[in-house]
Parts: C-alpha cells; structure tokens; sequence
C-alpha cells in the first residue's frame, strides 16, 4: 500500500495521523543533522581556543583570542574576564560591598556555563517528545483501521480478505510510520546526551582553571607537561 492510496482513500483521522508522523520525522532528521553539526563544531573550536588561550602572553591577548572564538569556551573566558573587570572598577561602590570577589566571579563564570549548556539542550525536548509519543499516535492510527476494519465486516457482513485488507493495511502502515519516527528520535536523545555531557565536562573544567587564573590576578599561566613542552590544562578541549 502505497501513501497516496492512503491518502487518496484514508479518511481525515487517518490522513491527520500520518500528516502528524510524517512532520515528528522531518523534525528529527533535522535535529539529528543540525545537532550533530554543531556538536562537531563546538568540539573542534573549544580544541582549537583551548590551545591558542593558553598561549596568550597577557591577559588583554587571551581576551581578544576568546572574543574571536567561536567556541562556548570563549564565551565563558570573555564573561569571567570582563566581568572581573567590571567588579573591580566598581569594588568600592555597593555592587563591591555585595559580594566578594570570588563570589561574583564564580556567579558570573556559573552564569555563562548555563546559558551555553541551555544552548546545547536546544531540540532534546523536541527528540524526548518524538520518541515517547511516536509510538502512540501510530498506534492511534492503527486502532483507527481496525474499527473501520470492522465496520465493514459488520456492513457486509462477511469477513473475507477484500473487505479487510485496506483497513487493515492502513493500520500496519500507521503502526510501521510510528516506530520509524520514535527509533532514530530515541537514539538521537541519546546519543545527543551523551556529547552534551561530554562538552559539560569540558567547560566545567575550564571554568574551574579560568577562575584559579583570574581570582590570583595574575598574567596567564602556560602550563607545561612533564617533559617541559607546553601544555593546556589537564580536562580542557579533550
């Protein structure tokens, strides 16, 4: 059974049901494409800054390498940096007497690794929803098929395979359309999760080096292996 029979013959609930399906799978292979595309990109750029940051030899050096990246890395080097600034040229006014340094700068780093980690969660609900509700609305459909399935057995009275095999057929092809949208969106969340969590660990660990950098207020550190080459920070741009 071909989609334009069923749409051809399929009544609105039916037609509505795969319309539905069709529109959850078009929208994950879309998260699935766009996703992985950017999760290649921030893996390569956080690589890319971690290595170029490090080897800045002042701290106005390593601010202009994060505000040209586009790495979320950058981002949170460019808010702890300048917001450090921003808190001491204002340390003796109300905002300083607040907090202390520390303080707002772990707030203002904490902030930044937020909002980049909602960015990254961006079209998971979308995925999670596809792939708990797919299922459903085919079988939706499929129940759908048997009732008419029925009715025309009633309506003929006579359950021969003619009167049955395009109801039927419909129901198979809803049950089919819904596990084909649910699978690769359930594998999608998954595996979207995991590189999530893996780009978390990332900035988490930078953030943890960039603040013991800023709050000793001294000139970028360039960290050196055993064996006295250079070296980033060991967690960082992995």
């Amino acid at each position: 059974m071909s989609l334009d029979y069923l749409f051809a013959q399929g009544d609105w609930v039916l037609v509505t049901v795969f319309t539905v399906l069709v529109l959850m799978s078009v929208a994950t292979w879309y998260l699935i494409l766009a996703g992985g595309l950017l999760v290649q990109s921030q893996r390569t750029a956080n690589r890319d800054f971690v290595e170029a940051f490090w080897a800045a030899r002042s701290t106005d050096a390593a601010l202009e390498i994060a505000a040209g990246s586009a790495s979320p890395l950058g981002r949170i080097a460019v808010a702890g940096i300048e917001g450090l600034r921003h808190f001491r040229a204002r340390e003796h006014r109300r905002l300083g007497d607040a907090c202390s340094t520390d303080e707002f700068l772990v707030r203002t780093i904490r902030n930044a690794m937020n909002a980049e980690q909602a960015h990254l969660q961006s079209g998971l609900t979308l995925l999670a929803s596809v792939g708990s509700t797919a299922p459903f609305v085919g079988l939706f459909g499929t129940v759908w098929g048997i009732y008419h399935a029925l009715l025309d057995i009633a309506a003929s009275g006579q359950a021969s395979m003619e009167v049955v095999a395009g109801p039927l057929g419909e129901a198979l092809v809803a049950t089919a359309a819904g596990l084909a949208a649910a699978i690769p969106a359930v594998l999608a969340y998954n595996a979207r999760t995991r590189a999530n969590r893996r780009l978390a660990d990332e900035m988490d660990a930078f953030a943890h080096d960039l603040h013991a950098f800023l709050i000793t207020g001294s000139e970028l550190p360039r960290p050196t292996a055993a064996n006295g080459s250079p070296a980033h920070p060991v967690g960082v741009g992995a």
